[in-house]
């Protein structure tokens, strides 16, 4: 299948979504199912990951009906407080639900950028295998060398980066986020999502060659078995189209050979989130 690994719907709301500020007004409105199959027929995709957008149980509930309705919606990445008390008893109830596949938590949102070595955020951390589900890393590049500290610990957990850990793209930054991701990706539990990366550079001010040398860093780090794709839609639309996001990955494996461009279109995140 081919798999856009990394998307969001939601009905807006500016009480909910209040990361969306005035710079963005062109997601201040709904984007749901019906809005995105045009979008992913025209660039080849068979289905795509909905990933959390809003850190509260009722966007699982969301997502989940969303996914009940759209056989194309094939896996939700969602969310559940990992410090209480009671994280374990909320992981099993999400994961009897067949198309949960994942979690995530919005750290690089947090104040405190050691966010990820809390002992409560641990300790919720730690019970997610045992429940057969992913985690979605999503942090800024500043976060990496904590992030490798935070993988690390969790030998047998399976992992994604989000979005490259969002490199300043815009100033062209390279160093030290290119040597964080060559250190993290040591770490074979962990995967790469080459996502994102429009809304790290110049909004609507891009050309292809600015993500080349970070493109190139991270399928020398991960290699084709450990990336996949996603458009990042509708926060793609900041910068780019959908088609525009993810052309950028297309062209840029279009040396591969087939059976390798398979795997980081849709293959890998396939057998890493268990799509049926």
């Amino acid at each position: 299948m081919r798999i856009d690994a990394h998307q969001h719907f939601w009905k807006y709301s500016p009480v909910r979504h209040t990361w969306i500020n005035d710079d963005m007004k062109v997601l201040k409105r709904d984007f749901l199912p019906t809005d995105l199959v045009p979008l992913m027929q025209r660039s080849g995709f068979d289905g795509c990951v909905a990933v959390q957008a809003d850190q509260s149980e009722g966007e699982n509930d969301f997502l989940l009906d969303l996914a009940g309705k759209n056989s194309f919606i094939k896996g939700v990445v969602g969310w559940v407080d990992f410090r209480a008390d009671n994280a374990g008893e909320r992981l099993a109830y999400y994961a009897g639900f067949e198309k949960m596949k994942g979690m995530r938590h919005v750290v690089q949102d947090e104040p405190d950028d050691l966010f990820l070595l809390g002992d409560d955020f641990l300790r919720g951390i730690g019970k997610l295998q045992k429940y057969n589900l992913t985690y979605d890393v999503l942090i800024y590049h500043r976060h990496l060398k904590v992030a490798e500290q935070f993988v690390g610990k969790f030998p047998d957990q399976p992992f994604v980066l989000d979005h490259i850990a969002k490199p300043d793209i815009k100033g062209q930054v390279y160093e030290p986020w290119a040597a964080d991701m060559k250190k993290i990706a040591q770490h074979e539990n962990l995967m790469c999502k080459v996502s994102g990366m429009v809304t790290e550079a110049a909004w609507g001010n891009w050309k292809p060659g600015d993500y080349k040398k970070y493109l190139d860093c991270v399928f020398e780090a991960f290699g084709v078995d450990r990336i996949m794709i996603g458009s990042d839609w509708p926060v793609c639309l900041l910068s780019a189209t959908y088609e525009g996001a993810v052309r950028i990955v297309k062209d840029y494996i279009a040396a591969l050979s087939e059976t390798e461009q398979d795997k980081v279109m849709g293959g890998n995140a396939e057998k890493f989130y268990g799509l049926t």
